[in-house]
């Protein structure tokens, strides 16, 4: 079955090379479609294409289906082309004629975009809260370690102290910065293309404001034109923002993987993270951050991907789009997948609290004593240049001194609450989004 369906039949090539996945990842499409659905036919209504009978009929069709989606039994049939033609079937076979009118004012075209926004809103709030989760965990154990002295490196060579908590805490930081560019993406989603058509509006009078407030969309996307050029637009920006999270992550991710090893023993990871060799006996291998860290950077390359297939297009809708999809859904998992794991393998991790005993990390406090001698009046070349001296010709010794770092930002005082602060400045509220929703489903 077909939404285009003029009573000849496409060869069974053709059918397979153009449906592709759409029958597989429509799947995950299946709810925004029905929220479109009732939105849309709630707007028929009003303007009076739609009789009160068919829409109390249409509203209960949409219900039974949406229960469908919920509980996880809701299927595209075999020969059936993707999301919007099941759901319109079905409605057929609930509704009778009722269900052939619903695509009054309507194209394929806006269904699919409005179903992709209605996903992404979905699938981003979601995003947020995985984010959120694995950055308060970060939060919690900088707090826990602030304390634990580690070695900083620059160019792999050791440079100053560093803290678990400092460590831990710039990357909860980057993560409230990463949120910045998730808004963004949130903000371009949430707009309505419904009412758009085919790219070029339709002569029957649609309420395009009605059914933006019905569906808790924060504007329209008002241009009809443009709205069907947010295809591609709208999966490259999302990407975008998930690259940005997934280059966090995937870097913490390669600390963990460095940390871990024998060379460094910085941390350890507990058994059941870990996977063995089938002929080293002693192996412990950290493979959950290593697949992490490979996850995220599939994830970066995406972003490329959509534009690729989406470049040096003229204006209108081209079927090349569809490729998109198969792109663009998996990501949220994927990530998802991996914020989880990251999450879980911090908290269970253990730390060494001895690292600086070993003699190879003397030379991290050069650059306190240097300071302490500019303290006591000396210049700051000269001093530099006699602790230099000392390293040069083999006799420095570090005396052993607390550390008194007091400036925002450093080891001493890591400003843990101005970072809680700045990922709550920077999260984007979806409760009227997830209310409208609610509503026009009750």
């Amino acid at each position: 079955m077909k939404l285009w369906d003029k009573g000849y039949s496409t060869d069974a090539f053709v059918e397979e090379f153009t449906v592709g996945r759409d029958r597989e990842l429509d799947l995950f499409l299946a709810e925004a479609d029905v929220l479109g659905n009732m939105a849309h036919m709630k707007m028929l209504n009003s303007i009076g294409l739609l009789s009160d009978d068919d829409r109390v009929a249409l509203e209960q069709g949409l219900k039974k289906i949406y229960e469908q989606v919920q509980a996880g039994d809701f299927t595209i049939e075999d020969g059936v082309e993707d999301v919007h033609s099941q759901v319109e079937f079905m409605l057929t076979e609930m509704c009778g004629d009722a269900g052939k009118r619903i695509h009054t004012g309507r194209s394929r075209n806006d269904q699919v975009m409005v179903d992709l926004k209605l996903f992404s809103r979905s699938a981003l709030i979601s995003l947020q809260q995985s984010v959120e989760e694995l950055f308060q965990t970060l939060m919690a154990k900088a707090d826990e370690w602030r304390d634990v002295l580690m070695p900083g490196y620059t160019h792999m060579q050791v440079a100053m102290p560093s803290s678990f908590g400092m460590w831990l805490s710039a990357y909860a930081e980057s993560l409230a910065d990463d949120l910045l560019m998730l808004r963004a993406a949130y903000d371009l989603v949430n707009t309505n293309p419904l009412g758009s058509g085919a790219g070029y509006g339709s002569s029957v009078p649609l309420n395009r404001t009605m059914t933006t407030r019905l569906l808790g969309f924060e504007d329209l996307a008002y241009n009809s034109v443009y709205a069907q050029m947010q295809r591609g637009k709208t999966e490259r920006t999302v990407l975008t923002a998930i690259a940005a999270i997934a280059a966090t992550v995937g870097r913490l991710a390669q600390d963990v993987c460095l940390y871990s090893c024998a060379n460094f023993g910085f941390v350890k990871l507990p058994d059941a993270f870990t996977t063995g060799s089938s002929i080293m006996p002693h192996k412990k291998n950290p493979d959950i951050f290593e697949l992490s860290r490979a996850k995220c950077n599939r994830l970066q390359a995406q972003p490329m991907e959509v534009t690729l297939v989406a470049t040096n297009l003229p204006s209108g809708y081209f079927r090349d789009m569809q490729l998109t999809k198969e792109i663009y859904v998996p990501a949220f998992k994927e990530l998802s997948d991996v914020l989880r794991m990251v999450k879980e393998g911090i908290e269970q991790m253990w730390i060494n609290r001895d690292i600086l005993s070993n003699d190879i990390y003397k030379y991290l406090f050069t650059v306190e004593d240097v300071n302490d001698a500019v303290a006591a009046g000396v210049p700051f070349r000269d001093a530099y240049r006699e602790v230099g001296m000392r390293v040069q010709e083999g006799t420095y010794e570090h005396d052993g001194r607390t550390l008194k770092h007091t400036h925002e930002g450093s080891i001493g005082n890591l400003c843990l609450d101005k970072i809680a602060q700045k990922f709550t400045r920077h999260k984007f509220d979806y409760a009227e989004a997830l209310a409208a929703e609610k509503r026009l489903m009750e």
